[in-house]
């Protein structure tokens, strides 16, 4: 299974303070990177799709046509990856709530909330209703709301997934993870973001720090920190210990394999 899976590195000017956020950055993908890593994946592979931004997004298309991969996500995912080559028959619409079976690992849906920005609004906001014509640049991938999976293998821990930082206390109550992949918020807009998640999901065993890289920047490792004027990585973990003291912290570094 693959989450969100972005491989492919281009500059929008995100993360460059000298040099503006350009809307209009036309969406690549590097295909070479993407093939080297995910590209034999095969056609028994299930993709799942948080939110349609581009570090989400993007190279899902190219690795659902070239693997035969299925492309779990929003009725937004189901449509844009539809404008982009993708079989109608290969993407599964989800809006939250499914408790899919995929050869004995089961994936729960979880209907999620996008992280909100310092006036407390979502880039890229919007939804598409019906197939679009072909997006060419990174506004054109919408957010399409959000969503966060809980994957339980036939044996071993389970694993929370988020792509975006903020939730519904609601949705995620009695999920109980063993592991929870949880992203770094941008902005304070949220309240209380990291103590209330951690107390909605009991308190997991282990906690890894998820999209808080520069990802823009090659894939080589140490991650360059992208965090900026949101909670960087030692905020984050002492919130951890303060909330949750029991839960150890792995920090991910790229393409390398971890055990749980």
């Amino acid at each position: 299974m693959l989450v969100d899976p972005f491989l492919t590195r281009f500059s929008t000017g995100l993360f460059d303070p000298d040099v503006p956020f350009d809307r209009k950055t036309s969406l690549t993908v590097d295909a070479g990177v993407v093939d080297e890593y995910v590209g034999d994946v095969g056609e028994s592979a299930v993709v799942l799709v948080t939110h349609c931004h581009w570090d989400h997004f993007s190279d899902v298309p190219h690795i659902a046509t070239t693997t035969g991969a299925r492309v779990v996500g929003t009725l937004t995912a189901y449509h844009l990856a539809q404008a982009m080559g993708v079989p109608a028959g290969q993407v599964s619409p989800v809006r939250g709530g499914e408790v899919l079976d995929f050869d004995g690992c089961v994936v729960e849906v979880v209907s999620s909330r996008h992280s909100r920005n310092k006036s407390h609004s979502v880039t890229f906001p919007g939804v598409h209703v019906s197939v679009p014509g072909a997006p060419s640049t990174i506004a054109d991938l919408p957010e399409g709301d959000t969503l966060a999976f809980q994957v339980r293998p036939p044996s071993g821990p389970s694993v929370f997934f988020m792509g975006a930082s903020d939730f519904a206390e609601r949705e995620v109550a009695g999920l109980a993870p063993d592991v929870a992949m949880v992203a770094l918020p941008s902005t304070s807009s949220t309240h209380e973001y990291v103590p209330r998640l951690l107390e909605a999901l009991e308190c997991p065993e282990t906690v890894v720090p998820v999209h808080w890289d520069h990802f823009e920047r090659e894939l080589a490792n140490p991650p360059v920190d992208g965090t900026g004027e949101g909670m960087g990585l030692e905020e984050f973990a002492s919130l951890v210990r303060r909330v949750s003291p029991n839960s150890r912290v792995v920090v991910p570094e790229y393409l390398r394999p971890y055990t749980f």
